[in-house]
């Protein structure tokens, strides 16, 4: 058979001849206006040529698939227990058991005690294959030790079960803000528990350097791996320091990383704190190993309206974590953010992972990035970001003093500053909230959560949870309620000048603008083109009638920058005049700004504008929510 070679019809081209065409297509304008940066702050280039030399990164066992993790979060014992059954004979050989007041507690979770875990657990064969992963809480603390009861009063032998322990008291201070004393009083207790549970047989991983938290509170990848590698080395430590040998300590000790939506820089994160372990691992005169890495998808990109879009989000996140060479995967269930997810919602997040390894064959390549010239350039970035805060940590006593002194939070807080600012201007945007909502859109059943407390009187500024939509969706909440109670939702009506050619593609633009508050757009019912089919033309007098037909306050007008700089301030005066309160242009027109601003044009919405702000300031205007 011949063989066949890709591209191998097209002539080569070079990277000076590509430049020169961007050169053409820039048309002047700056070549930094193809790059971007991450919130770590760095270089995403438009193009990169290939990684020369990279050698693939040690992770999961060659075509080995992941392990699909199942959330067991329901707090009824008895209904768990029909989850984990349904869970393990449709194809999830792993579950991830989540207690209240975890870091992976979002409202729903189970309880900690003897009765609800032998319930939730009943007929569970965990010596055949059944992989068991927990998420801890400090009141949840004596779930590991109930578990490991379980399996000695069983016929099963210890060794023979597959559990992750998942102790994690570091991670606990940094979302509750509090610990029962020093880490320097509590770190022989965590040793002693899992040298305990070690000398009784299990295998662990017993220990869990969990990025989450600082994922979840809006911290960027670098920020997260420096973290996670800052407390894996205090656990590293404490073990060392009880007996063990570095060897045997860093074989209890796992890692646990968000996956998000950003797919390149999920993969990169993934790649990368294995590349960080080993280098810790070097510096202890150890010859590295595979780390085991598990990934669960993000709690701060789940949305709760259209909520289907989250299974785009989840799936996405999924392939991103698989990529980057997890060995365990947990997905988050698309009705997440709104409650206690239902049977529907629960196994589409486990088939998400069973159509990636069984039909997608995800699995089948050790390392897929490695060569690739961006992968491997933000593998390297994120590696360098990491260490370096990393180092800042270790240098202010490790993890626990860097959360004291408010070093992480620091660090956390500002990017989270910026992040919010760029979805604010919809620039981190959010199909489905704060892009193309639809305000009709039907309600998903799901159980109710349990109400989250906040913090109080913590030690420490905690690690605050949030999920990036939260802002548009409270606008849309208002909006709901202010349906329920007059019958009607605040809306604005959209003023169109000119053809349907010149007002359309702003006509869409300021549709979705406007629903991403809750505001409705209102456009006058009449067709388009005339009875001869040519396209209508809308008049400043068609618009001012309909506008006054509408009984409507706010305006927006829609057009084109050529009709704008003929028509803006004379339809602007003459709306006014016909009662409008407030006038918004759909756009960002170059000439003619003055003039349309002193005939009545109150404010401008153009891509890259503060939405938030403006839709806020919107409904106080229409006195939603007042």
């Amino acid at each position: 058979m011949a063989e066949l070679s890709l591209a191998g019809d097209f002539p080569e081209t070079t990277e000076a001849e590509w430049l020169a065409l961007v050169e053409k297509f820039l048309k002047g304008m700056p070549f930094e206006k193809l790059q971007t940066r991450t919130y770590d702050g760095n270089l995403i280039e438009p193009l990169y040529q290939p990684a020369q030399g990279k050698e693939p990164i040690a992770g999961r066992h060659p075509r080995s698939p992941w392990g699909v993790m199942q959330r067991i979060d329901l707090p009824d014992a008895e209904a768990a227990n029909k989850q984990v059954m349904d869970d393990l004979f449709n194809g999830a050989p792993g579950l991830q058991l989540v207690f209240q007041g975890s870091v992976g507690d979002y409202g729903y979770a189970l309880k900690a005690d003897k009765a609800a875990l032998e319930a939730a657990l009943k007929d569970v064969l965990l010596d055949k294959g059944v992989a068991l992963e927990l998420d801890l809480s400090p009141s949840a603390k004596d779930a590991a030790d109930i578990i490991a009861d379980m399996v000695s009063a069983s016929e099963m032998k210890p060794e023979t079960v597959d559990i992750r322990f998942g102790f994690d008291p570091l991670g606990a201070l940094s979302v509750h803000g509090a610990m029962p004393g020093s880490w320097s009083d509590l770190a022989p207790h965590f040793a002693g528990k899992i040298k305990f549970l070690a000398e009784k047989g299990f295998k662990g991983p017993f220990a869990v350097a969990d990025g989450r938290p600082v994922h979840a509170a809006g911290g960027s990848e670098g920020q997260e791996l420096a973290f996670a590698l800052s407390v894996a080395v205090a656990y590293l430590r404490a073990l060392e320091e009880a007996g063990l040998s570095l060897d045997e300590a860093r074989k209890m000790i796992f890692f646990r990383l968000a996956a998000d939506q950003n797919q390149f820089l999920t993969i990169a994160k993934f790649r990368a704190v294995r590349r960080l372990w080993a280098r810790i691992e070097e510096a202890c005169g150890l010859d590295p190993e595979p780390v085991h890495v598990t990934a669960e998808t993000a709690w701060r990109m789940m949305t709760k309206r259209d909520p289907y879009g989250n299974i785009v989000r989840t799936t996405i996140a999924c392939a991103g974590a698989a990529i980057g060479g997890a060995d365990t995967i947990s997905v988050l269930p698309y009705t997440a953010a709104l409650g206690n997810p239902r049977d529907h919602a629960r196994r589409v997040a486990r088939n998400t992972q069973l159509i990636l390894t069984e039909e997608s064959n995800l699995h089948q390549v050790s390392d897929p990035s490695a060569g690739s010239g961006a992968l491997e350039a933000f593998t390297d970035d994120l590696c360098r970001s990491a260490w370096a805060l990393f180092q800042e940590i270790d240098k202010s006593g490790g993890a626990y003093e860097a959360l004291k002194a408010g070093i992480v939070q620091k660090h956390v807080a500002a990017t989270r500053a910026e992040r919010d600012q760029n979805v604010a201007k919809r620039k981190e945007a959010m199909i489905g909230t704060s892009d193309f909502p639809d305000l009709d859109e039907d309600k998903v059943e799901v159980d109710p959560a349990r109400p989250m407390k906040p913090v109080s009187n913590p030690d420490i500024d905690p690690l605050v949870r949030y999920r990036l939509a939260e802002p548009y969706e409270a606008l849309r909440d208002a909006s709901d309620e202010a349906l329920e109670t007059t019958g009607k939702r605040p809306a604005i009506f959209l003023a169109t000048i000119g053809k349907p050619a010149d007002f359309v593609a702003r006509v869409t633009f300021a549709r979705s603008f406007f629903s991403a508050g809750g505001i409705a757009p209102i456009l006058p019912e009449k067709p388009i083109t005339t009875e001869s089919g040519e396209p209508q033309t809308f008049t400043i007098e068609d618009t001012v009638k309909d506008f006054k037909d509408s009984g409507l306050k706010l305006i927006c007008l829609c057009s084109s920058d050529k009709v704008y700089a003929e028509k803006a301030a004379e339809a602007a005066k003459a709306l006014k005049d016909a009662g409008a309160s407030f006038i918004y242009l759909a756009g960002k027109p170059k000439e003619g700004r003055d003039e349309m601003q002193s005939a009545g044009v109150d404010d401008f919405i153009f891509m890259g504008c503060d939405t938030l702000a403006v839709l806020q300031d919107a409904q106080q205007k229409l006195s939603v929510g007042s």
